[in-house]
């Protein structure tokens, strides 16, 4: 099939490279000048595994473009995808702007009958605006399709390539056909397309963000909880997770979510929910938790070195979570900026998001290019992002290169028994203290 995707983020790059990779013809098209001639050149600018090869691979076999020009784009293709970014308006509504702007040109362009889909996160009753809109542009045949991408930063191409489900919102059974055979490719041990109105579909995709950040905030919650009664957060998550209708996916508590997708979509549901009457009780409740959790965390090391201004922490971990470089609304990025207004001196390291976070704080933390440096002189460790290079370290190493055996776990990665052997203070979430202050062992 003819294809383009417009908008070429994580969406839109993965999107269309993963077509390109089932044989289609894809065109990707951004505004961005610098970044088309960078993926045209096959350099892609966001971390994410596997997704440079595949854009390499295409480019090469002639099944994926890039350009700027919209118009060849859309002349070209049956269906037009937009996968345009859809940020928090200053009332916590997504900004359709972008999206707006992509679906009025779309139908400026098209000179014939043309599939329109959205792959950005938009409102329930998005549909039906851009129908209307596209509608009062031209007269020429289109459909509409809402079909939602559930797609995780850093195992995006996975996720495309072996999905849990495709949802696809359309009422029209022969554009159903179609899409049937585009994702067809990516079916072959079962069928998982869910074919759904469009409404249907936009509401899915809302409701599983939202559903996925509600347990990370709930056993954050009963992680708080532990430490207040002196239970085993850990333990308690085994238990839970066991119950087959549970499962143990997304309980890991921690320092909080962050990201593009789970923020800005509670959000969104938050204000469509006002917007009808409704209070979105349960999704207010994940947003404060959330938030709630962010501040306790960082508190935990601010009232640690409580009085002792100027004191320096190392911090492993800037992304929001590991396997890619994105630092939006990243917990770590929070909780630095918490310890540098509290008079702490921070030196951090991240194997993919150090040059993000130097925009983001101006240089005002020392970022260096190794883990270990980051130790040097600092009167504690903070880890804050779960990459695997994280999970387990050399504690000789740290030990030697920290001036005190002082280490905050904002992800519960190591072994509370592991640390007291190794004669570290250790504090994590949710589990109980294992060190007295000074690295004594209990």
């Amino acid at each position: 099939m003819k294809i383009c995707v417009v908008g070429s983020g994580y969406v839109g790059l993965v999107t269309g490279a993963c077509l390109a990779d089932s044989g289609n013809q894809v065109i990707c098209v951004d505004n961005d000048k610098d970044k088309i001639r960078q993926l045209s050149n096959g350099s892609v600018p966001i971390h994410e595994p596997g997704l440079t090869e595949l854009v390499q691979q295409n480019l090469k076999r002639g099944r994926l473009h890039f350009t700027c020009d919209l118009k060849e784009a859309v002349n070209r293709s049956l269906i037009c995808f937009i996968a345009v970014g859809t940020p928090s308006a200053p009332d916590g509504s997504a900004d359709l702007s972008a999206v707006m702007a992509v679906a009025e040109q779309i139908a400026k362009y098209m000179p014939d009958y043309r599939i329109i889909a959205t792959k950005s996160t938009v409102p329930v009753g998005t549909c039906r605006r851009l129908q209307s809109l596209i509608a009062s542009i031209t007269h020429i045949q289109f459909d509409y399709v809402s079909n939602p991408e559930f797609l995780k930063e850093g195992a995006a191409v996975e996720d495309f390539q072996s999905p849990d489900r495709i949802i696809v919102g359309t009422d029209n059974p022969a554009v159903r056909e179609i899409f049937r055979q585009l994702y067809s490719p990516f079916m072959r041990r079962n069928n998982r397309i869910l074919f759904m109105d469009p409404l249907s579909a936009e509401m899915t995709k809302y409701a599983a963000n939202a559903m996925l950040a509600t347990r990370i905030s709930f056993m954050n919650e009963i992680a708080t909880l532990c430490e207040a009664v002196g239970a085993d957060v850990e333990l308690v998550r085994q238990g839970v997770g066991s119950d087959h209708r549970i499962g143990g996916s997304f309980l890991f508590p921690g320092v909080g979510f962050g990201g593009s997708c789970f923020p800005k979509d509670l959000r969104a549901l938050v204000h469509t929910g006002r917007q009808h009457g409704l209070d979105m009780l349960i999704a207010s409740a994940v947003q404060q938790v959330n938030q709630m959790q962010h501040h306790r965390f960082s508190q935990k090391v601010i009232d640690y070195f409580a009085g002792r201004a100027g004191a320096t922490v190392a911090v492993w971990g800037l992304t929001f979570k590991a396997k890619t470089d994105d630092i939006r609304e990243s917990p770590a990025i929070y909780c630095i900026r918490r310890f540098m207004q509290a008079g702490l001196l921070v030196r951090a390291y991240d194997p993919a998001g150090i040059d993000a976070t130097r925009m983001e704080l101006d240089d005002q933390v020392c970022i260096v290019s190794d883990g270990y440096e980051a130790l040097d002189g600092a009167d504690a460790l903070v880890v804050l992002t779960d990459w695997q290079e994280f999970r387990n370290p050399d504690l000789e190493m740290v030990s030697k290169r920290l001036k005190k055996r002082v280490i905050f776990d904002g992800r519960n990665l190591y072994d509370p028994l592991i640390m007291r052997k190794a004669g570290f203070e250790y504090y994590c979430v949710g589990r109980p203290a294992v060190t007295q202050p000074g690295g004594q062992v209990k």
